[in-house]
């Protein structure tokens, strides 16, 4: 398996308390991979972690075989691109000059913005169905809105690797599937790296080549969805029974909690 992303021991914490402990995580390069786990397993401090925006307590992060603590900030920024949670504009930002914001890396005193620059800017715009609203503050946007513009402002950064952590947070059905399938093209007609954390454990197994299940501070799973989605995972990393079956469009794994609702099966006498 070819790597973009790589750490070795990693041990992640945020004072005494230990989130990531000695993990061994490879990313395949060219590939969707998805985080999945419970919350407060560490799935976006993980993800922090590998655009640098977390020091590590103890172990190695490479990026493309280089230590990436060791790395040019500008460089590391030409190479991923991350979408954090929950991101904040300043007060009356709109939306073109936050979807900008994603050409800086490319700036300097000799290189000011460019025929490119401007082209990459319209082309996330467009991506996202923001061209209408990039006039428009960011603050003054619905919460769904307001994630595509963050996202446009991503694929500006035009990087071969995009680390996004719950992009389709606030957004409605068809919403989230635009963005993942805009996600899923770029990766199938640029084959772009793209780790995602993700909280719908189905549309994780639509999507995804590879996902890793984080538990205990450590990889508790990983491989293909079809490889290693099952009911013991389910119950283990999220203390949930279910039924695993096959998603009758995709052929995918497709988890059927158990819990309290109204049954039909029941109420007609079938069950």
């Amino acid at each position: 398996m070819v790597q973009s992303i790589e750490t070795q021991q990693l041990t992640l914490a945020y004072g005494d308390s230990l989130i990531i402990e000695e993990l061994n995580l490879s990313i395949p390069k060219g590939e969707i991979t998805v985080f999945i786990g419970a919350n407060g397993c560490g799935k976006s401090t993980l993800l922090r972690s590998l655009a640098r925006l977390l020091k590590p307590k103890k172990g190695t992060i490479l990026l493309d075989g280089k230590e990436i603590a060791k790395v040019q900030t500008k460089e590391v920024a030409k190479k991923l691109a991350i979408l954090p949670q929950a991101p904040q504009a300043p007060e009356g930002l709109t939306v073109l000059q936050l979807v900008k914001q994603g050409r800086y890396p490319y700036q300097n005193w000799f290189r000011q913005w460019s025929e490119e620059d401007e082209e990459k800017v319209n082309k996330a715009l467009q991506a996202t169905g923001m061209e209408k609203l990039k006039e428009r503050p960011v603050d003054s946007l619905s919460g769904g809105q307001r994630q595509r513009a963050w996202i446009a402002m991503t694929l500006a950064q035009d990087t071969d690797i995009l680390l996004l952590d719950e992009p389709t947070t606030y957004l409605d059905l068809t919403h989230q599937i635009e963005i993942l399938d805009l996600l899923f093209e770029l990766n199938e007609k640029e084959k772009r790296t793209i780790v995602m954390v993700l909280h719908d454990l189905n549309l994780a197994c639509r999507y995804a080549h590879h996902i890793v299940a984080i538990k205990d501070r450590k990889v508790f799973a990983e491989g293909k969805p079809e490889e290693v989605i099952n009911c013991h995972l389910v119950k283990e990393v999220f203390q949930m029974e279910c039924q695993v079956t096959m998603d009758p469009l995709f052929g995918t794994p497709l988890c059927i909690p158990y819990g309290k609702g109204r049954c039909i099966l029941k109420e007609a006498g079938l069950k």
